[in-house]
């Protein structure tokens, strides 16, 4: 048998079923899970709208490339089209969010004829070759030079450093809450300002929703809340229910000059892959994601201030929006997941001292208080055992 090639470091932790907000390990214990495979099963595990529609869809076509009609090609782009941004009328579907990203790069270049990239410190896009170069943290880069495409890193939420945008610039790629940059929020001042400065340069403005969008937020769309209008939109994770697909949606001035060949999925857009997104918006829309996820995540947000405050120090910040929330400490992360998942509770991290909590909207004010109960006995324990 070979042996899984590991870009990062085992968890330890074989999981022989998921349900819900819970998984469970081998030997029948329970686990809550707030990693949701890095935010993917935000609607959470085996949500029953999705699978309902996996598994009727099994039952009829599994395998089939968008180029020809269907009627769950057609429903899904009816269940998009009640939720996209409405000056995004244009979708195509792929399977990850990098491939989302690789896809909006390479419109973007073409269209505009220029080879710059614009993007943020501690932005995150993806590990493929285009998304990668626009990724800013140099471990993820580092002997992956050069790239396609030069890229001007500039500082998150500076409206000054918004003047470095200038005509040669094809896209500025952002996201409006950063995931693995530290669950950083991006002001509103900043997004428009940048979406003004795209306009006068003649930039187009790329909006990142892979991880902060389809509801965990508190919004559909977590750049709604700004105002701003991107061209082009890209979203992943959250929208199939954990099912593996992503969409780019762009604007009609975009797609009206969209040429046959310029790109292409086997998989993107399958039939499972739409059936997974119809599921995905049926849950959204019948369970009221977006207000559910800003409700608890307030609660949730209000409890982890309190921890904040009795930790003695040890917590620099908490900051988030709706179910995507980071805990900024003074010390490694890392020993705190592990002893977190001692104690029956998953989460991940954004670099070194950053704790990422990314729960699935369906969490009750009792697993709240279970993980609040948690995190503070295992804050206590790694002061008391002097862990940095």
């Amino acid at each position: 048998m070979p042996s899984l090639l590991k870009f990062a470091a085992p968890r330890g932790l074989k999981v022989s079923r998921a349900e819900g907000q819970y998984v469970w390990d081998s030997s029948g214990r329970r686990y809550l899970d707030f990693h949701t495979g890095h935010g993917a099963g935000f609607l959470g595990h085996r949500n029953k709208y999705v699978i309902t529609r996996l598994r009727s869809q099994m039952e009829t076509v599994n395998c089939l490339s968008p180029i020809f009609d269907s009627d769950i090609l057609e429903e899904a782009l009816k269940s998009l089209g009640r939720i996209l941004p409405s000056h995004l009328g244009h979708v195509f579907f792929m399977n990850s969010g990098s491939e989302a990203v690789e896809l909006a790069l390479k419109i973007a270049r073409k269209r505009s004829g220029r080879k710059v990239y614009a993007s943020f410190t501690g932005g995150f896009h993806g590990r493929t070759m285009a998304a990668l170069s626009v990724t800013h943290n140099q471990r993820y880069r580092q002997g992956f030079e050069p790239f396609p495409g030069n890229t001007l890193f500039l500082p998150f939420n500076s409206v000054e450093a918004l003047k470095s945008i200038d005509e040669t610039v094809a896209a500025v790629i952002v996201e409006p809450v950063q995931g693995e940059g530290g669950v950083h929020i991006a002001s509103r001042e900043f997004m428009r300002a940048l979406e003004e400065r795209c306009r006068e340069v003649g930039a187009y403005l790329i909006v990142d929703e892979v991880q902060a969008g389809f509801g965990r937020t508190g919004l559909v769309w977590s750049h709604l809340e700004h105002g701003v209008r991107p061209d082009i939109l890209v979203a992943g994770k959250s929208i199939g229910g954990g099912f593996p697909v992503s969409f780019a949606a762009f604007s009609d001035e975009i797609a009206s000059r969209v040429e046959e060949g310029e790109h292409g999925s086997t998989h993107g857009g399958n039939p499972l892959a739409l059936a997974a997104v119809v599921g995905g918006v049926e849950a959204l829309e019948r369970e009221s994601v977006p207000e559910t996820a800003a409700r608890i995540g307030e609660v949730l947000a209000s409890q982890l201030r309190e921890v904040a405050a009795e930790a003695g120090g040890v917590v620099r910040e908490v900051r988030g929006k709706g179910l995507m929330i980071g805990v900024e400490l003074k010390l490694r992360v890392a020993p705190i997941i592990t002893r977190l998942q001692e104690s029956g509770l998953l989460a991940l991290r954004s670099g070194l001292i950053v704790l990422r909590i990314l729960p699935p909207y369906l969490i009750t004010e009792g697993d709240v208080e279970f993980f609040i109960s948690v995190l503070r006995t295992v804050l206590h324990q790694s002061i008391e055992g002097g862990v940095r």
